[in-house]
C-alpha cells in the first residue's frame, strides 16, 4: 500500500516514514513547500493532510487534483506522530 503525506515538519519526516513503515505503507511526504505537489502525487492509495503546517493554496491544489482520481483523503488539523498514527489506522480498517 502507497500513500501521501501532505504538510507535517521537516525535522519529523524520517519519523512520519517509520511509522508508516511499521503499518505496511510506503509513504511520500510533502511538506507543503514544494511547487506543484499534485504533480508529483503519482498512483498513491490515499493521502493524509496535516492542515496546519500547509498552505491553502498547497490544500487547495491537492485536493483538486484528487478529486479527479476519486483518492480518498483523510484530513488532520495536527501534525504530530500520534497524529499520523490514528490517520494511518483510519485508512486500513
Amino acid at each position: 500500500m502507497c500513500a501521501a503525506l501532505v504538510g507535517g515538519m521537516d525535522r519529523l519526516k524520517r519519523d512520519y516514514m517509520n511509522e508508516a513503515k511499521k503499518n505496511g505503507i510506503k509513504l511520500k511526504c510533502y511538506t507543503g513547500k514544494e511547487r506543484k505537489i499534485s504533480g508529483s502525487l503519482g498512483n498513491v492509495d490515499f493521502v493524509v493532510l496535516f492542515t496546519n503546517k500547509v498552505s491553502h493554496k498547497a490544500r487547495k491544489d491537492v485536493l483538486t487534483a484528487l478529486r479527479k482520481t476519486d483518492t480518498p483523503v483523510i484530513q488532520c488539523h495536527s501534525c504530530g506522530i500520534s497524529s499520523l498514527r490514528e490517520c494511518l489506522g483510519e485508512a486500513v480498517s
